[in-house]
């Protein structure tokens, strides 16, 4: 994948000797898969099992769970992350398979990862060369009253004229995931993801105030199927805004550099960088050095603009390029995962 750069004009002025530039620059992804990988199984084994159970059942009426909240919200999960797996051009084949966990598990515990014997057997049965699962998925909901007053005569039974009740409703879902590898023996990818989503509802008596709140299955499916695609994401590169600072004074040349730049006319600003980096001068040599860093940047070409903050540095000690240097580095680090995950 090419990476473009976007480069805004300066709009900013940082100080008396330098302006501020903007552009987009492309990061690797969270995750990186090996090459063999080109199919993917998707399980769940977030439901709670065995003597757990009961426990389960205690926290949903405690947390005024509805008995088929996280299951459902845990199937809108795995459906959105193998649709999004499917549109990953580097898998060839992506399956949802049934899976039945021994474990037990208790419920918003994130658990022991499964045994490699046991992501060996489910991959072959499926046929597939990693395994993403689906390894929690937990609401807990808390809910708080507050007494209102109202313009109503109306009243009901434990009700007071005047007076309302509303009730607020704060319901966490917690999701956890795993990436298994089974060639490697390796987890490539373990995260909790959580979100919170509020709820309110107003009523005569708290019991009808509760009673509007109730209904929030969709909101919570909603929620998990958003978890499923940003575990999926972690997958994808990710394209950020950064800011570089450049010179724009030193002589009358850096000035008329300034102005193209401004107009976006960077080519002929570089032009003019590129002629002074020979002035006799050492400080505007330095700059001129330095902003030559910056328009090969800005241009994709990272090796060229690593040998001229190197130049502004080491041969006219400008001291910003030291630290430019280190952006510099870090970002053909960043090229080369970029590669490695195919997204170059």
């Amino acid at each position: 994948m090419k990476i473009i750069l976007i480069v805004t004009a300066a709009i900013l002025l940082v100080s008396c000797k330098t302006q501020q530039l903007t552009l987009n620059v492309v990061e690797p992804a969270p995750v990186t898969l090996p090459e063999y990988i080109r199919s993917a199984g998707v399980i769940d084994r977030s439901q709670v099992t065995g003597d757990a159970g009961e426990l389960d059942a205690l926290d949903r009426v405690l947390t005024l769970e509805g008995k088929e909240l996280d299951k459902e919200g845990a199937a809108a999960s795995i459906s959105a992350l193998t649709d999004e797996l499917m549109g990953n051009a580097r898998f060839t084949e992506v399956k949802s398979l049934d899976f039945t966990d021994d474990q037990v598990k208790g419920p918003g515990i994130f658990p022991p990862p499964l045994s490699w014997t046991v992501v060996d057997e489910k991959c072959r049965e499926g046929g597939v060369d990693a395994l993403f699962s689906l390894e929690l998925f937990d609401t807990d909901t808390r809910i708080s009253y507050e007494v209102r007053k109202t313009d109503s005569d109306r009243t009901l039974l434990g009700a007071i004229a005047g007076i309302e009740q509303q009730a607020d409703m704060i319901t966490l879902v917690k999701t956890g995931w795993r990436i298994y590898d089974p060639s490697s023996k390796l987890i490539l990818d373990e995260i909790t993801l959580n979100r919170s989503i509020t709820f309110s509802a107003t009523g005569l008596t708290p019991a009808v105030a509760a009673a509007a709140l109730i209904d929030r299955k969709e909101a919570v499916k909603q929620v998990g199927s958003r978890a499923g695609q940003a575990f999926a994401w972690r997958l994808l590169p990710v394209e950020i805004r950064v800011s570089r600072d450049y010179f724009v004074k030193g002589n009358d040349n850096f000035r008329v550099a300034m102005r193209k730049a401004r107009t976006g006319n960077w080519d002929q600003a570089g032009e003019i960088w590129l002629q002074e980096t020979a002035n006799p001068e050492m400080k505007i040599a330095g700059r001129a050095c330095y902003n030559m860093a910056i328009i090969s940047e800005i241009n994709g070409k990272l090796d060229i603009a690593v040998d001229w903050a190197r130049k502004a540095y080491e041969d006219y000690r400008i001291v910003q390029a030291l630290k430019y240097l280190r952006v510099l580095e870090y970002r053909q680090n960043s090229k080369r995962i970029l590669e490695e995950q195919g997204n170059d």
